[in-house]
């Protein structure tokens, strides 16, 4: 049994199919190039075949990485694997990951097939993928809900027909732990040619129990863990990569594995995949949450103070968590701005892009004196989400909110081209912002979700407000960031319009 726990990483396919999540091309490689320096063995960049937009994004993210394995998904079509296997052409090192249910209510309900089909289906896919590299990925998909003897035979059939990792998903959070882990052991057991490939698993949290389901598995035997930043995924989400990494860092007295991850990079991954998705951390998230390391209590503060292992299993420091420090401010130079981009894992394509940034860097040390490593990230952010499709932009924005009176906004923007402007009352400053810009631009979107943070202390903070709207059943996010807090909620309501003004034509891959 291998050493090494291979971390597998599915935040921009499965991730993005969290209602709100959809990733643009930019984003997505940004994202990658974020878990490359996490040292994530394998990104699974997207589904290729389900759009236009997936396509790209999966061919910008092979064409970018250099280090770790770049995957696509594909159902188990001949069609499917062709389109993964184009999409990864530019890729240093590419897998190709298919998949077909095997439970007998997927078999009957959604295939229609029978159990002889799955498997003469499932070899020919793999088999297939094998044209293209010799790294394939199969998943026998609601394997939790599968008879076993017929996992089984499936299993050991797709590793006869050469794939090099089987995948035990639990599709629909259906396990518990030690059912999960045992129907690992058990596999391993009873697959003749179990030796020829890595198991792996892929767990959902539909009962608040995927990373436990994981865990477990890999403590009988499995060797990959597929899992995303923050737990991000679809319905409950799926395990939680940083939870994964650090239990099994943190006790290797049960578990006889290694993770090859630069923890460090975990808290600005983390911030980086909450701030473009717009899904933003729980406190007390475990690892990457705010008050993760934080100690309230007497007794434990005083524990600390004398032996920091008295109340801590980890160093805050040794996941990225550290005090934010200030690296820049209105005397700053272009030169000063843009290597401390770069060491925070942001690159510019070109010159203009820098001096762009760098108008905005400057507008905000003249807004906020202290300019820390968090408000460069939110800066870069938001304008990488603001670049593309912009259908509408904000040209101006006046607020009037007084005591006893109705607040009132005027808003000018550029609508397809014309400027338009339009005042309008409201509850609120951002309600009479709202209002104002829906009667430009007459979108007909429901307003789901609204939400402040502040990205650091003090009240000079930027605010970064992330808006949720829905509209014909399509479901987007839109963030914005400014020490503004009724402009940072004009750009992220602007930023989720303009995703809802551009058609997307997206299969989902469970259908």
């Amino acid at each position: 049994m291998s050493d090494k726990l291979i971390i597998f990483d599915t935040t921009l396919r499965d991730g993005e199919q969290s209602p709100g999540a959809s990733m643009t091309r930019d984003e997505k490689v940004l994202i990658a190039k974020g878990l490359e320096r996490l040292g994530v063995d394998v990104i699974e960049a997207g589904f290729p075949v389900a759009s236009q937009g997936d396509f790209d994004s999966v061919k910008a993210v092979a064409d970018t990485v250099e280090n770790s394995i770049v995957c696509g998904l594909a159902r188990a079509l001949v069609h499917d694997i062709d389109c993964a296997a184009e999409a990864l052409k530019g890729a240093s090192r590419r897998r190709i990951h298919t998949f077909l249910a095997t439970s007998p209510i997927h078999m009957k309900m959604k295939l229609r097939m029978e159990p002889d089909q799955v498997v003469e289906q499932a070899v020919m896919a793999v088999k297939h993928a094998l044209q293209y590299t010799d790294d394939v990925e199969f998943s026998p998909e609601d394997a939790g809900r599968s008879d076993f003897d017929f996992l089984c035979r499936v299993l050991e059939a797709v590793i006869d027909a050469g794939a090099r990792t089987v995948n035990i998903p639990d599709t629909v959070g259906y396990n518990l732990p030690h059912q999960f882990g045992g129907l690992i052991k058990r596999l391993i057991e009873h697959v003749p040619n179990s030796d020829k490939a890595v198991f792996s698993v892929h767990c959902h949290n539909d009962l608040g129990v995927a990373v436990a389901n994981s865990l477990s598995a890999v403590a009988h035997g499995a060797r990959q863990v597929e899992c995303t930043i923050n737990g991000l995924g679809e319905r409950a989400g799926n395990a939680a990569l940083e939870e994964v990494v650090m239990a099994v860092r943190t006790r290797q007295d049960l578990f006889s594995c290694q993770v090859n991850i630069d923890t460090t990079q975990i808290v600005p991954c983390s911030r980086l995949v909450s701030g473009i998705t717009g899904f933003a951390v729980q406190p007390n998230k475990a690892i990457v949450g705010a008050n993760a390391f934080s100690h309230e209590s007497g007794i434990h503060q005083d524990g600390v103070l004398k032996n920091r292992e008295t109340y801590e299993i980890m160093r805050a420091e040794d996941v990225g968590w550290s005090a934010n420090r200030m690296v820049l401010g209105k005397h700053s130079g272009r030169n000063a701005f843009r290597t401390r981009l770069k060491e925070l894992g942001f690159e510019f394509d070109s010159e203009e892009a820098v001096n762009s940034a760098f108008v905005q860097f400057k507008a905000l040390a003249d807004k906020k004196h202290e300019i820390y490593d968090d408000d460069l990230m939110a800066l870069v952010t938001d304008i990488s989400i603001t670049a593309e499709n912009e259908c509408v932009k904000l040209i101006s924005l006046k607020v009037c909110s007084e005591t006893g009176e109705t607040p009132q906004a005027a808003v000018t923007l550029m609508f397809n081209g014309e400027e338009k402007k339009r005042e309008s009352f409201g509850s609120g400053p951002v309600d009479a912002t709202y209002k104002a810009i829906e009667s430009i631009v007459a979108s007909g979107v429901k307003l789901q979700i609204y939400s402040v943070n502040n990205i650091t202390k003090g009240t000079d903070s930027q605010g970064e407000v992330s808006v949720r709207i829905e509209k014909e059943n399509r479901v987007v996010n839109g963030q914005g960031a400014d020490t503004d807090i009724v402009m940072a909620s004009a750009k992220a309501y602007i930023n989720a319009i303009n995703k809802v003004l551009v058609p997307r034509d997206r299969a989902h891959p469970q259908v």
